[in-house]
């Protein structure tokens, strides 16, 4: 089986992600997107905690066929290495394909990955391309920065058209609290 591993922060999901996942599918390259979100950040940016940016991500894509989120990045503990991850699933799953997806703006960044190179080896890159605004150039402009500060001003109905339908159910001020790191 042909597995796209999408990684990410998903901090939170937004429909851009959603819609990444239908447009991996849609390209015929792969049976199965396999959706990881980060437990740690490897540049140590802060994120919400995984179990809810893991409810949140489940929702996500709960509407997109052949796609799963698996916690094997919570499971792994520790910072999140992305090689680490796809040994790991390698490991689990010897009979799949790997494919990673990543934006083009990762392989501009390429120096900055640990063991890029064996990434590449081991999950062959699946470029989703992206625009100057970050998102990818078929999809709707959005990051999760930007839902986050609306969040921060607006709150969950700032976000009704940016993220999905089952994820904006989710958005009660505890959760809204916690994807923007306040008390």
């Amino acid at each position: 089986m042909r597995v796209a591993v999408f990684g990410g922060s998903f901090n939170p999901p937004h429909l851009g992600h959603a819609l990444a996942g239908t447009w991996i599918l849609a390209t015929g390259e792969v049976d199965h997107v396999l959706v990881v979100p980060a437990n740690r950040h490897a540049f140590g940016k802060p994120l919400a905690p995984f179990e809810l940016r893991m409810a949140l991500t489940q929702a996500a894509f709960a509407c997109v066929a052949s796609c799963t989120v698996d916690p094997i990045e919570f499971e792994l503990s520790g910072e999140s290495r992305t090689i680490f991850t796809l040994e790991a699933l390698a490991r689990l799953h010897p009979s799949w394909e790997l494919r990673l997806v990543v934006g083009t703006d990762v392989v501009a960044e390429s120096e900055k990955w640990f063991r890029f190179d064996d990434i590449r080896r081991l999950a062959p890159l699946l470029v989703l391309p992206r625009s100057d605004g970050g998102q990818a150039s078929m999809l709707p402009v959005v990051s999760s920065t930007h839902v986050r500060h609306l969040l921060r001003h607006g709150g969950a109905a700032a976000v009704r058209d940016l993220v999905p339908r089952a994820v904006h159910d989710l958005l009660d001020a505890a959760s809204i609290a916690a994807l923007l790191g306040d008390p």
